[in-house]
């Protein structure tokens, strides 16, 4: 079984930072591409960012310049460092983890962070 456990979120004021992480625990696995997503109060969940394998990362419009995608594969962690925060990015962010192991491909989602930007 593999889990994805997030840390890093909390009330921060516009302008302000976090850094989020995500780490994937478990054995006999293989996580190809990661990635962050968020889900704001009464709005479908939206994509972040994403990081294949090799490192190439992908950012969703909205945090282009503020958000930054990394991961460290020897601890199976993903992080997203996000600066310069608005009050549109508070919600709840998941990552999300494509498993790869001997018997089977799958999705895992982390039980989410909550992040409010707020004066």
């Amino acid at each position: 079984q593999v889990q994805l456990v997030e840390s890093g979120g909390g009330l921060v004021q516009p302008g302000g930072s976090l850094r989020l992480s995500c780490a994937a625990s478990g054995s006999g696995f293989r996580i190809t591409s990661m990635g962050w997503y968020r889900q704001a109060p009464g709005k479908q969940r939206e994509l972040v960012a994403t990081i294949t394998s090799d490192g190439s990362p992908n950012y969703a419009d909205s945090v282009k310049g503020r958000f930054t995608i990394s991961r460290d594969n020897a601890k199976n962690t993903v992080y997203l460092q996000m600066n310069s925060l608005k009050p549109e990015d508070t919600a709840v962010y998941y990552c999300k983890g494509a498993v790869l192991t001997v018997a089977y491909a799958f999705d895992y989602w982390g039980q989410g962070t909550q992040v409010t930007v707020s004066s």
